[in-house]
């Protein structure tokens, strides 16, 4: 399983919890995740899954990456990650590789990777997320790197892990027909529980239901570019009638950091830089700020949690998008990062605390699945058996 991981670790937690539930499904599975997510390990890697770890890439604009870590060119690093992710292939020699949104990796990367799982009789499958973009800018982008082209040549299935009823990308992004007909629906991909109990039971949460105003916590991810959303949150929580939790993210620089621990502390808000398995605790929360990624809204409305978010709006519009369709939907509340203002916010916080938790689980599960990694992984496991059922070339697997 391939995420290229250019900025957050949504792609890479997808991936995880598809291979959470391929080897739930199937013990004898053996799955190798190629990530640069640093906090992979963090997230709870499941028994019969390895990590292969990738030099960091730093998204610094649409397709344009450098070293996240290394001193060298955004090429310099491509070219390491191109030959350990061929390397992977040509020794592990997987029966299917799942590639997360980027068909050909960032950059091309994974395409001598692709080659080489092709001419062993392997099989590929590109997973999207629910929305990508603006769907004029979608178009024009696949257009030009010749996107529907290269999942007709290299990739025997599409999955979306979402719902028509957000966004059909067939139609929106006009997908020639050899590609739609490689098309499914999965539903949304949640992050499982935590495979041990240690992590279950390691959450700081407990000591806040000592308060008895009600708990709202913040988060933007990564945190590499939320802090104007957790610096707007605090200000909203001082003197506010319910309490504040923010963290901070563990992209987030130490000097942003440290204005937040140190904004917090005078606004009476609790911080935190990280905290291992934080989609716990939206069972755990009265209301949520966050921003617009795809597994914090997924994670958050399949629980019924009540959601304000605050969207980012560059280099893509895709949470943007995706927050309008969830707020249609009845399923969350949002505000343009344009509009925020720490009034706002705490207004916003406010009328999201009077909405039943109930009623937002149940309409979430009327309009939307959140069985996408089950279903992700059948689909992987009916190719590969495939592959391992036919006649191989002499010497392979």
């Amino acid at each position: 399983m391939y995420s290229h991981d250019g900025l957050g670790f949504g792609h890479a937690r997808r991936n995880l919890a598809i291979a959470t539930a391929l080897t739930l499904a199937e013990p004898e599975a053996a799955v190798l995740l190629a990530t640069s997510a640093d906090e992979i390990h963090t997230l709870g890697i499941p028994p019969r899954v390895d990590v292969v770890k990738l030099p960091g890439l730093r998204k610094v604009a649409n397709e344009k990456y450098t070293g996240r870590r290394l001193a060298v060119g955004g090429t310099g690093v491509i070219a390491v990650r191109n030959s350990l992710l061929q390397a992977t292939v040509d020794s592990f020699k997987p029966a299917v590789i799942l590639a997360d949104k980027h068909p050909l990796g960032a950059k091309g990367e994974l395409l001598p990777a692709l080659t080489a799982l092709r001419s062993d009789g392997g099989r590929a499958v590109i997973g999207f997320r629910d929305i990508l973009d603006d769907p004029a800018h979608v178009r024009t982008e696949w257009t030009q790197a010749e996107i529907p082209r290269a999942i007709e040549e290299h990739y025997d299935r599409v999955l979306v892990y979402g719902h028509p009823a957000v966004l059909d990308p067939v139609k929106e992004y006009s997908m020639p027909p050899a590609v739609a007909a490689k098309l499914r629906f999965c539903g949304y991909v949640c992050t499982p529980p935590p495979v041990d109990r240690v992590t279950r039971d390691a959450f700081p949460f407990a000591a806040l239901t000592r308060d008895p105003r009600p708990s709202v916590l913040a988060t933007a991810g990564g945190g590499e570019d939320g802090f104007a959303i957790l610096e707007t949150f605090i200000a909203a929580a001082a003197g506010a009638e319910w309490r504040g939790v923010v963290v901070a993210g563990s992209q987030s620089s130490p000097e942003k950091r440290q204005a937040l621990r140190e904004a917090a502390a005078e606004a009476g808000v609790t911080y935190f830089t990280f905290v291992r398995g934080l989609d716990a605790w939206f069972d755990l929360v009265d209301a949520l700020v966050c921003m617009g990624g795809y597994n914090t809204l997924a994670e958050a409305v399949s629980r019924g949690t009540r959601t304000v978010c605050v969207p980012r709006v560059v280099p893509r519009t895709e949470q943007l998008i995706r927050a309008k369709a969830f707020a249609n939907l009845g399923l969350l509340r949002y505000i343009h990062p344009d509009e925020l203002t720490a009034e706002r916010l705490r207004s916003e916080v406010e009328n999201a605390l009077q909405l039943s938790r109930e009623e937002l689980a149940e309409v979430a599960r009327m309009r939307l699945g959140f069985d996408g990694a089950t279903q992700a992984a059948e689909h992987l496991l009916e190719l590969a058996r495939r592959v391992t059922a036919a006649p191989q070339p002499s010497g392979l697997r």
